[in-house]
Order: C-alpha cells, then sequence, then structure tokens
C-alpha cells in the first residue's frame, strides 16, 4: 500500500477559490526557512471576470479584537506580501513547481494555479501569550496567514464571500546537539569574612526537549564565614516583546525551595530536577507558549534562535531560558542574597525528514473548524469564540 500525503484544501463561501497545501508548518532552519507553497484552483463562472490575489501575512497582534479604539487596531503587520495569481502574469508552464505542485496541478486541471513565497530572515517564530482564565477573544500573538481572495484589484475591500485564509506556522526544531555542557561558576566575598563563598551551577546540556525533565548539578564550598539556607532553584522564561520599545518579562516556569543548608567551612554537592512544563502552569497569565492550529494543545514557546546579522531587526516576541539558584548568606549582623543564573535552550526534537516516494497519494483534508464541539463561528471559521 503506498504512502498518503496530507493535502490540506479549503473552499471560499461562494466556491470561486479554493485553496490547497502541502503543509502549514514552515520551519525556520537558521540559515533559511521553507518557501510557502500551494495550488489555488478557481472557477471562472463565479469570478465574473475579477482577478485572483494570494498574500502571505506575519501579524503582531498585542491587545483583542473588541479593544479597538476609534478605528486604530492593536495589531501591526510585521511582513505583508500580495501577488496576482489569474489571470497569470507569466506562464504557469515555465515556473519551477515544487513536487506537490506538479501533483496538483495535474489532478486539478487548467484553471490551478500555483503560488510561492519565501519568508525574510528577520521575522520571528508564531508565538502566543497565553490569556488568564477570564480573558475572551484573540490573544496577544505572532500570527501567520495566507489567504486568497477575488477582486477588481488588490487594495480593494475584501469580500469574505470571495475569500479564503488559512493559518500557518513558522517554527524552530533543535539544531544539533553540543558536546560542550553549559557550566556557571562565580565567587562571593562578604564583609568581616576572610574566605569567600564559591558556587557552581552546571546542566548536563545545553539543549532539552519539552516535557524532558531539566536536571542542574549544584556545587557550593562554603569557605566563608556566614550559613547558607533557603536554597531554591526555578527555571525562568525571559520573553521579549519587540515592537515600539524592547519589554522584557520574566515568569518562572518551573520552581524547586528546599529545606537545604550550607553551614560556614562544610560544602553540599547535589543535583536538583526541575519540570518545565505547561501543564503545570496552565493558570499563568501571559506565559510564551508555541503558536498552535486547529485548537491543538501546544507547549511552551520554544526558545528563539536567531542570526546576529538580523538580531536588530526583529520584531515580536523572542523567548529565552535560564535556570537561576538563589540563596541566603546569612550573617552576625547582615544577610546577602546569593543568585546564580545559567542559560539553556527549551526545544522541539528536529523529526526525521519524511521520504520521498514516487507513488505517494494525495489526501484531501477539508479545513473546517465547525466540527469542534463548544466553538461557534462566524462568517470567518478562523476566528472562533467559546461557547
Amino acid at each position: 500500500m503506498s504512502p498518503k500525503h496530507i493535502v490540506f484544501k479549503k473552499v471560499s463561501h461562494d466556491k470561486s477559490v479554493t485553496v490547497y497545501m502541502a503543509k502549514r508548518d514552515f520551519v525556520d532552519h537558521c540559515d533559511f526557512v521553507d518557501p510557502v507553497d500551494g495550488v489555488i484552483l478557481i472557477d471562472p463562472l463565479q469570478l465574473q471576470g475579477r482577478k485572483v490575489y494570494v498574500m502571505l501575512s506575519c501579524t503582531f497582534r498585542y491587545g483583542r479584537q473588541d479593544m479597538d479604539v476609534m478605528g486604530v487596531a492593536f495589531r501591526r503587520d510585521l511582513f505583508l506580501v500580495t501577488r496576482q495569481v489569474y489571470p497569470e502574469l507569466q506562464d504557469k508552464d515555465t515556473l519551477t513547481h515544487t513536487k506537490i505542485q506538479k501533483k496538483l496541478l495535474q489532478k486539478l486541471g487548467d484553471n490551478a494555479f500555483p503560488f510561492f513565497f519565501e519568508f525574510p530572515d528577520n521575522l520571528p517564530c508564531s508565538v502566543t501569550l497565553q490569556p488568564g482564565p477570564l480573558d475572551v477573544g484573540k490573544k496577544c500573538a505572532v500570527e501567520f496567514e495566507v489567504k486568497a481572495f477575488c477582486g477588481e484589484n488588490r487594495d480593494e475591500k475584501i469580500n469574505k464571500q470571495s475569500s479564503v485564509r488559512l493559518s500557518i506556522r513558522k517554527i524552530q526544531f533543535s539544531p544539533a546537539l553540543s558536546d560542550v555542557a553549559p557550566v556557571a561558576e562565580t565567587t562571593f566575598e562578604f564583609l568581616m569574612s576572610e574566605n569567600p563563598l564559591h558556587v557552581k551551577m552546571s546542566l548536563p546540556k545545553e539543549t532539552f526537549y519539552h516535557g524532558e525533565p531539566v536536571k542542574v548539578n549544584v556545587d557550593i564550598t562554603n569557605s566563608s564565614s556566614r550559613n547558607i539556607k533557603d536554597i531554591s532553584l526555578s527555571v525562568e522564561q525571559v520573553t521579549n516583546v519587540v515592537l515600539y520599545s524592547n519589554d522584557k518579562y520574566v515568569k518562572s516556569v518551573a520552581i524547586e525551595e528546599t529545606e537545604d543548608t550550607v553551614p560556614a567551612g562544610t560544602s553540599l554537592r547535589t543535583d536538583y530536577t526541575l519540570f518545565p512544563v505547561l501543564a503545570y502552569n496552565r493558570e499563568r497569565r501571559g506565559l510564551a507558549l508555541d503558536g498552535r492550529l486547529k485548537h491543538e494543545d501546544t507547549n511552551l514557546a520554544s526558545s528563539s534562535i536567531v542570526k546576529q546579522d538580523v538580531l536588530m531587526d526583529v520584531q515580536g516576541i523572542l523567548v529565552s531560558y535560564k535556570v537561576v539558584l538563589r540563596m541566603i548568606a546569612c550573617g552576625t549582623l547582615t544577610s546577602s542574597d546569593v543568585c546564580v543564573e545559567l542559560p539553556f535552550k527549551l526545544m522541539n526534537p528536529n523529526p526525521e525528514p519524511a521520504k520521498d516516494s514516487e507513488t505517494e497519494d494525495m489526501v484531501f483534508e477539508e479545513f473546517k473548524r465547525a466540527y469542534l464541539k463548544g466553538v461557534v463561528y462566524g462568517d470567518d471559521d478562523e476566528s472562533p469564540t467559546e461557547a
């Protein structure tokens, strides 16, 4: 039995355009990003002489739709490009097509036309900020979308009956694992103490996968005259929201408070285990999560990997993680807070590449959420509201 290749399909309300896409997750490999490609099938009778366009957009939404005030929307288009698909500006037979485009064009016939987009280097990945339990409406998020529509020209107001919208994601997977184990090591000196406090914290590897426990090795050599108590460790998510300014939000996603102490002149060498997973943080408002499709479950946002030469140009939401070790050094007269930080990456593993097959059959999957229970849809089924 030959393998099946799922192709996503969505039809406009008036049946004038149908969009076919072989995937909805596009991987940022750092040195390049998977191109966005697909096929649009038109109905010339329904078009009635109108043109057909396809648009790729990246939008940073930083407020709910119902918060729009005096015509000012709480959203910003980070990237927007529109191309005419029909009437075709270039003979489709002269264009270079992907394998799936070739199969779709052969299957769908003369009224099918290909489209192709490339992402620029300075776009963030799909990220959404977790709403609070009482929040309603669209979330604060970086969203990507492919939209096909009909019109006399590309600038006229889009008729929802003659348009199709598909949410897509730009994602990153873990790079090749490094053999270098992260280490943070520092020495603290205190007033009226001849000898210092030496603290070393290390991780077995730089990159951990979502759902994987984070094992932290702590080595404390207390040669000072102070007693160490209230030792705690946490995994902190650092979210940089870059738009008109650079705002930073830090939230703990895992914490371990211990009763361990290190009296003066003693040492402590032990391992601690932290579990930075979404399941323990579902009520935490403002946590960054990976973007999701079809209301599927998601996870904490993956660490953002951005090329240094475009880092200053990136807008949207960037995410990083660090392990933080805290303790209190208690003296006779005063106490001091001691803190050590160690950054690491939290990501999804890179999946095995799919094997190409010339005999692969295509299976069309209707992109329609109306079958989901508890969700009510208006004219645009990409924008559900809770029932």
